[in-house]
Formats: structure tokens, C-alpha cells, sequence
């Protein structure tokens, strides 16, 4: 098989998440991954799309799925078979995966030490300066769009080429760390796409369904992705990628858009492969109602019928949704007021609170009343100004919501963690904002993560609220939620009792940790829960089955399978035995 240009692995959360006893909390219960945070970055297909187009061979290989999926399967046995890759890269965007990242590193170098290990993401570069000093770590590209300088690396290192050149790249010579230019900040999005159709290539190359899996259960219950913009309009307190973030860690004074062409592109290139939901993320109106009504006049064109997922991030003019109406028959939303309370989401910032409640629910109504199929509601705990009192009338809210009538309008609440974003201005500026912070550097979050339960994992508290009642409030209003979901039909009794359920058990197991870690010792009964703890951090806000869409009879079309199988057996897609 021919060496890759570029091997691409996701590591998990920690590693080795099976040998670990930790209680993660329900950190994950609204993200389609589990706690091991196993969902990879779309950087890594348009990664994959542009370094294609230049010529180059790109392998993506999920470890953190592979690692959940089989307990034999073995990350350096993996990594000794494989043909040697020209380099390697590993993603560190979210904090969470800064142990596991960092080990996957380390031990692809122990196994492959003349393979240059790089490193990229929003936390790479935040840490860049630090993440370069750790052994394993040879180059860390800084940016949220670095396809371009990735290839201008890859082609350095092939040819032994001068690096000082190459944009936006931390490195070390001589043992010397050396920061290159911020200079590569594209004006459009429009030069790396997302090919779905690649994804199945490297299965039949590879004959490796599981290493290109965006997440466990995927293909029973896919979801797909399409990035609108990079960067924020907005500026909320507790975001890593608000205009503040981005203005400092990414460069860009505003947000960058794909165009409407692009964008719609690629939305019927997931749509010929798949009928999973295509979720939007962004706001399309951050660009102006002139781009959004462009974008859904292009989506009216396109006639695509997959379920079209939009998200807002303040209430939009009605004559927005009726021209979403207009563009699709099938579609959905999300909404992200944070909190029920004006004032917290006046603190939080970002423009939540442009809006009072009245608006926010003739907002809800009109979009029923459009055909939306479905409208989720998301709050969050942890957020500035906001009290125990607060969490708790965020759920009296909820049941004022439901009792709008509409089942198809449903609530969600979920503790903000397990970080207080890098970045954001309440990682920046913790005192002035209300934050207490119990980790700064990269590595205090990697030791952050090894700790046994999720209250001693959070990396911050609030002046309104304790770690220790972040905890309490989290499991009492996620208690309540669920009840209320029962209550007005948004769930079966069957989910809701099994939600129940795990609830008392997760809570039930903290009381018995914070017992064991108060006399220093670890009983052997927590020791054998190595491995297994993580089912006590699931479905402990909610069933994770809710964050779904109904299900197909088939998910996938065979027709476009079948063209890409003939590309292949073509020779259009190299063999793996050439």
C-alpha cells in the first residue's frame, strides 16, 4: 500500500479511557458523542477534500472510536502495521482531548519517531507555545483554516525546504521554539469543502468502516454538518469561539462566511449519499439578510429533501421563517437563549439578551405555524449572575414553554463543562466576570482530566455558584426536566423512567466517591469500575436518543455508493494493494 501523505487521528477524551475509573458527568448528553468526546473535527475532511485536490493521499482513523468499539483494539499495535505516513497529524480543537491527544502523540512518536507529529485546532492554538515544548509535539499550525499552510508543511518536510516561511506554524529548531507569522486568514471559506463522498473512499481503500465513523452510532442515527461561518458576531462570556476569541486567537476582527453557492453545494453533495438531517451550523443572518435570503432561495432551487437543521442565535424577523418554509418542506431549528432569566443572559452577552420572552415565544409560535417539525431549546448552567434560584426557575420556564401546547417544541439544560473555554472573556477576565478558575495552563487541564469525578474535573466555579452546586443544581434540574417531559408528552414514560434511573444511580455514585476521596483511599469496589463508570455520566440530563432525528428504513442511497464503488473499481480510487 502506498505510505500516506498524511495520517489523521482523533484520539479520546483521555486515554486510556478503559483503564480509567472517572466519573465524567453529563458533559456529553446534548453532543451526539459519547464521554470519551469521540466525534472528530470537520477540519479533518476539508482537510482531506483540499489535500486531495493538491495531489496528496489523506487516511483519517478514529481512534477514540476504534478504542470504544473493541477493548482489544490496541492504539501502538495499530500504529506499528500501518505503512509508515509521511507525517502525522492529530487534532487538539477541543480542550477536552488534551490528555488524549498529547498520549496519542507520545506514543505515535515512541513507535514512529522520524514521522514529524503535528498538531492544530483552536486549543493548539491558544497553547501553542506550550503544546510545542512537550517532546512529542514537533509543529502546531495556529488558525481555525489551515489547509493551505498544512500543505505548504507537508510539501517543506517532503522536500527539506526552509520552514521560516510557512504561515501561522509554531515549530522548534535546534531546540529552540520558533513562532512563524500570523499572515494565512482566507476571506472565504469557499477554498476547502466538505466531500462526504470521501469518507467512503477511504472505506473501500482501507477496508475500514470504523476509522472514518464521525461518532459511535452514526450510521444508525447520522446527523451531518455544514460550517456556514468561522468566527462570531457575537461576543458571549463563556464561548471559545466569540468575536473576542477570534479577534485575538484566529485574527479576524469579523466572522467569514461560505457563500451561498458553496454553501448549497455541498449541503446536495451530503444529500446525494445520505438522507440524515444537514445541520446548519451558525446563524446565517451574522451575515446579513441579504446573504440568508440568498442561501434559501439557493436551497428552494436545490430541492433537497433531508431534514434542514438552522440554528439562531437571536429571535429572527418572521419574514425569515416563511422564506425557510419556502426553501424546504422538512425542516428544524435550535435555539440557545441560555437561560429564562433577561438579566443572566444580558451578563452572558452575545445577544441573547436583545430579546425578552414574549418575543422569544411568538417566535416558537410563528415557526410552528411555518411547518417547522421540530424546535430545540437549549439552556445552560454555569453561566454569569446565574444562582441555584435561577437554574430552578429555568425549569419553571420549560413547563411554561410546554405548556405552549406543541410537542414539537422541547426543552433541553445542561451543566457547562467540563471547561470554561480557553479564550473566552471569562477565561480571560475571571475575577471581573464572576469566574474562580482552577486551571490555566494546558497541562493543569491535563491533569484536570484524570480526576475522578466530574465536580474535581470542572476547571472553574462562579461567585453565584460552587463547583459543588454546579453539581447539585445540575442533577436536581435535569431530575425535574425529565419529569416535566413526561408530563407533557415530550418523552415515554419508558425514556423517562430509564433517564430517572440513571439520575439517582449517577447520584448515588458521587455520594459514595466524594465519601472515598474524603478518606484518600479508593476502595476496590470504585477500582472495578474501571472502564465502566461512563455509563453513570449518560442519559443523565436527558436521553441522548432525543437529540435525534426519526430514523429512515435506509440511511444511506445506494445509488451514489454504487457510483463511487465503479470510480473505485475503475482504478479512479488507488487499490489498497498498490
Amino acid at each position: 500500500m502506498k505510505n500516506v501523505d498524511l495520517l489523521l487521528l482523533h484520539a479520546p477524551s483521555v486515554y486510556d479511557f478503559r483503564k480509567h475509573a472517572i466519573l465524567y458527568g453529563p458533559v456529553s448528553d446534548l453532543i451526539p458523542s459519547s464521554t470519551v468526546f469521540e466525534m472528530y473535527p470537520l477540519g479533518f475532511l476539508t482537510i482531506a477534500s483540499y489535500l486531495r485536490r493538491q495531489g496528496m493521499e489523506v487516511r483519517i482513523v478514529n481512534l477514540a472510536l476504534r478504542m470504544i468499539n473493541s477493548r482489544r483494539f490496541s492504539v501502538p499495535r495499530f500504529l506499528a502495521k500501518i505503512a509508515k505516513p509521511a507525517a502525522i497529524g492529530i487534532d487538539l480543537h477541543w480542550l477536552p482531548h488534551c490528555h488524549g491527544a498529547l498520549e496519542v502523540a507520545r506514543i505515535a512518536k515512541e513507535i514512529l519517531p522520524d514521522t514529524p507529529i503535528i498538531m492544530g485546532g483552536l486549543s493548539s492554538s491558544y497553547f501553542h507555545e506550550e503544546l510545542i515544548t512537550y517532546p512529542q509535539v514537533d509543529y502546531v499550525l495556529r488558525g481555525d483554516s489551515t489547509e493551505p499552510p498544512l500543505h505548504q508543511l507537508l510539501l517543506a518536510l517532503r522536500d527539506g525546504s526552509d520552514l521560516t516561511t510557512i504561515p501561522n506554524l509554531t515549530w522548534k529548531k535546534a531546540g529552540a521554539v520558533q513562532v512563524n507569522p500570523y499572515t494565512f486568514i482566507p476571506a472565504t471559506l469557499d477554498y476547502a469543502d466538505l466531500r462526504p463522498d470521501l469518507m467512503v473512499e477511504m472505506v473501500l481503500r482501507y477496508r475500514d468502516l470504523q476509522s472514518v465513523t464521525p461518532f459511535n452510532g452514526w450510521t444508525k442515527n447520522p446527523i451531518t454538518t455544514v460550517f456556514t461561518v468561522k468566527g462570531c458576531a457575537h461576543d458571549c462570556v463563556t464561548c471559545g469561539s466569540s468575536h473576542t476569541t477570534c479577534t485575538h486567537l484566529t485574527m479576524r476582527d469579523k466572522p467569514v462566511f461560505r457563500s451561498p453557492a458553496s454553501l448549497v453545494e455541498n449541503m446536495q453533495a451530503i444529500s446525494r449519499l445520505t438522507r440524515a438531517p444537514i445541520f446548519l451550523v451558525g446563524d446565517l443572518l451574522q451575515a446579513g439578510p441579504m446573504h440568508a435570503a440568498e442561501v434559501l432561495e439557493q436551497l428552494r432551487l436545490a430541492r433537497i429533501n433531508n431534514e434542514i437543521v438552522f440554528e439562531f442565535f437571536t429571535v429572527p424577523p418572521t419574514s425569515v421563517l416563511q422564506a425557510i418554509a419556502r426553501s424546504t418542506k422538512n425542516w428544524s431549528m435550535e435555539f440557545s437563549p441560555e437561560s429564562h432569566d433577561r438579566a443572566v443572559r444580558n451578563a452572558q452577552g452575545g445577544g441573547e439578551g436583545e430579546y425578552d420572552n414574549t418575543a422569544m415565544e411568538s417566535f416558537f409560535q410563528e415557526a410552528l405555524r411555518q411547518g417547522c417539525h421540530r424546535i430545540d431549546v437549549f439552556f445552560m448552567i454555569g453561566l454569569p449572575q446565574q444562582t441555584v434560584r435561577s437554574v430552578h426557575e429555568t425549569i419553571d420556564y420549560c413547563e411554561h414553554l410546554f405548556a405552549l401546547g406543541d410537542a414539537r417544541l422541547s426543552c433541553f439544560i445542561s451543566p457547562m463543562g467540563p471547561f470554561l473555554d480557553p479564550g473566552s472573556r471569562g477565561f480571560e477576565e475571571p475575577e471581573r466576570l464572576g469566574y474562580r478558575l482552577f486551571a490555566r495552563t494546558l497541562e493543569e487541564h491535563r491533569q484536570l482530566l484524570i480526576q475522578p469525578t466530574w465536580e474535581r474535573i470542572l476547571n472553574y466555579e462562579t461567585r453565584w455558584m460552587s463547583r459543588t452546586e454546579l453539581v447539585d443544581v445540575t442533577y436536581a434540574a435535569a431530575e425535574r426536566l425529565n419529569d416535566l417531559k413526561v408530563r407533557h408528552g415530550r418523552i415515554s414514560p419508558r425514556r423517562g423512567r430509564k433517564v430517572a434511573s440513571q439520575i439517582k444511580e449517577a447520584r448515588a455514585l458521587r455520594a459514595r466517591l466524594d465519601a472515598e476521596l474524603a478518606t484518600g483511599k479508593a476502595s476496590s469496589a470504585y477500582q472495578s469500575l474501571a472502564g465502566e463508570i461512563s455509563r453513570f455520566s449518560m442519559d443523565t440530563v436527558c436521553d441522548k436518543r432525543e437529540l435525534f432525528w426519526p430514523r429512515h428504513a435506509v440511511n444511506f442511497k445506494a445509488k451514489e455508493i454504487v457510483r463511487i464503488i465503479k470510480r473505485y473499481l475503475s482504478g479512479q480510487i488507488e487499490s489498497p494493494n498498490a
